[in-house]
């Protein structure tokens, strides 16, 4: 069975046993975390879709780990003014085990 699950603005397309980093949610590596935002089910048989979210659908998960990801970098540049900075950042993240769709 797929489900796709909204987190953090984002959409993904998960199934029973995938590992996702999302966003960062709140709670500790082991905690159970629920996502009712389903816009979509499927399977061989039969596949609901919503409008824009499923009512009763809900996917379960258990947090591994939180992180970050690796450093991000940009230029801000002025063409002859002699001015140029360089930025970055580390993006947090949680990693996420699908256990129940």
């Amino acid at each position: 069975m797929l489900a796709v699950i909204k987190t953090g603005g984002k959409q993904y397309l998960v199934k029973k046993g995938d590992k996702i980093k999302v966003e960062k949610l709140a709670g500790e590596a082991g905690d159970k975390i629920e996502f009712s935002e389903v816009l979509f089910l499927g399977s061989d048989k039969e596949v609901k879709v919503g409008t824009p979210f499923l009512k009763d659908a809900k996917v379960e998960g258990k947090i591994l780990k939180q992180g970050k990801r690796k450093k991000v970098t940009g230029v801000k540049h002025k063409a002859k003014k002699r001015y140029k900075v360089k930025f970055g950042h580390r993006q947090n993240f949680t990693e996420v085990e699908i256990t129940k769709i």
